[in-house]
């Protein structure tokens, strides 16, 4: 397909599952560069005629769209090493975590328009949420992004004082509901199936549940009710989940997250 060359600065979990995501969703591998410090643990994706290398500034030089998915406390002395390399012909793309706009557009030289994303690690699989928010960024270039992280599974658009809820909600999100999966997983176990068959038979309860809100636009509530009948098992076990403080956990977790980022 056309397409601009992509450079992901930053090839670790995030950065590998966009890549991964956009080859699957049939963008050109041999216009996407991943680099890494250590860039033999690319191998995988060179191996799918991805570009590979372990410096930023080829990278940059030779892409249009920049992804920059490095940790929070890495990315000032990459900017600073890349700042006369970027140029505003680049649509420059932050997909990282409690770094905002304005911190990332002071390591930059002015009129470099910046999008801030937050997708999670299903992009690998064409099924992550992604939250967008942008400053001073052309209408162009927000559809660029989208067009990039549409092909990663869904977008919405926020206000950036919200990006570090996405964050938790959106991001972390993934890691609360796979340990939903797994308890889901231990307690099939301990009711007589095997982990292969209690895995199967949870992921897939999961993603129906997920399908149910997603498609019939219905409250939670409302599909509880459908199955939740008088004196009957899922009203009982639902009942001593929340008393085992079951909702409570999950939104102090949430919570938790959010204030860890927001401590510095």
């Amino acid at each position: 397909m056309n397409q601009d060359t992509i450079a992901i600065i930053g090839g670790g979990n995030l950065g590998r599952s966009i890549a991964q995501g956009l080859i699957k969703n049939q963008f050109n591998p041999e216009q996407i560069y991943v680099t890494r410090t250590k860039v033999a643990l690319l191998d995988d994706l060179k191996a799918q005629h991805i570009k590979t290398t372990s410096n930023n500034i080829e990278a940059v030089k030779n892409a249009k769209i920049l992804i920059f998915a490095l940790k929070p406390y890495r990315i000032e002395a990459v900017l600073k090493e890349l700042t006369s390399h970027i140029t505003p012909e680049h649509l420059v793309i932050s997909v990282i975590s409690d770094f905002s706009l304005e911190q990332f557009s002071n390591c930059l030289t002015p009129n470099i328009q910046i999008v801030r994303a937050m997708p999670n690690t299903a992009a690998a699989i064409g099924e992550s949420m992604t939250c967008l928010a942008s400053k001073n960024a052309s209408a162009e270039n927000i559809s660029k992004t989208k067009l990039i992280f549409e092909a990663l599974g869904e977008t919405i658009e926020i206000d950036e004082n919200l990006m570090d809820a996405a964050t938790v909600l959106g991001a972390c999100g993934i890691a609360y509901a796979l340990r939903f999966i797994r308890a889901m997983i231990q307690g099939g176990i301990e009711i007589g199936f095997d982990a292969k068959t209690a895995t199967k038979i949870a992921s897939q309860t999961v993603k129906g549940a997920s399908e149910l809100l997603l498609q019939n636009g219905n409250h939670p509530e409302e599909e509880i009710d459908k199955v939740t009948t008088p004196k009957g098992c899922t009203i009982a076990g639902l009942n001593e989940m929340e008393h085992q403080g079951f909702s409570s956990s999950l939104i102090k977790g949430i919570k938790t997250s959010i204030e860890t980022i927001q401590k510095d």
